[in-house]
């Protein structure tokens, strides 16, 4: 059970701080909601209490963690990847699993595939995606600002 003020990660969405938690009536039962702001995209979510694990909500990783994900970011391998579906489907698979070092694997083979090859609109969209999650949550593991972190990734690359 999370709390109010607390930092975690939305799969598929990024991550947030709880600023509240309401009680809304959907389809005549009522249900609790975690209300989160996103920092990137000036963005609110509610997510339902009851689903939490299911989602695959989690807590933000600490600052130490977010320096070990950009460390590794710049270290992986580029991939000739396979054809575009199959690229398509490994990389939404590592986008839902909401593992941070999977999202950053995401965004560093399509920012390198983009300068290398060009992306197609899909894949454009996907990194857009994948980078709006691995930013928001490196914002909130490292106290930093968007433009900063977007920087560091640029430089990584």
């Amino acid at each position: 059970m999370y709390k109010i003020g607390d930092r975690v990660v939305y799969p598929m969405h990024g991550a947030g701080v709880i600023e509240a938690i309401e009680e809304k009536e959907i389809l005549g039962s009522i249900q609790k909601y975690y209300v989160m702001k996103m920092p990137v995209g000036d963005m609110k979510v509610m997510i339902p209490m009851e689903t939490c694990d299911e989602i695959g909500i989690r807590s933000v990783i600490d600052g130490k963690e977010a320096e070990k994900v950009l460390k590794d970011f710049s270290g992986y391998e580029i991939e000739e990847a396979q054809s575009w579906n199959k690229r398509y489907r490994e990389n939404m698979m590592r986008i839902k699993s909401g593992d941070v070092y999977e999202v950053a694997h995401v965004v560093k083979m399509l920012i390198s595939r983009d300068r290398a090859k060009g992306l197609s609109t899909g894949e454009r969209k996907m990194l857009s995606n994948a980078k709006q999650i691995l930013i928001s949550e490196l914002v909130l593991a490292k106290n930093a600002k968007q433009s900063e972190v977007e920087t560091i990734i640029e430089e990584l690359v």
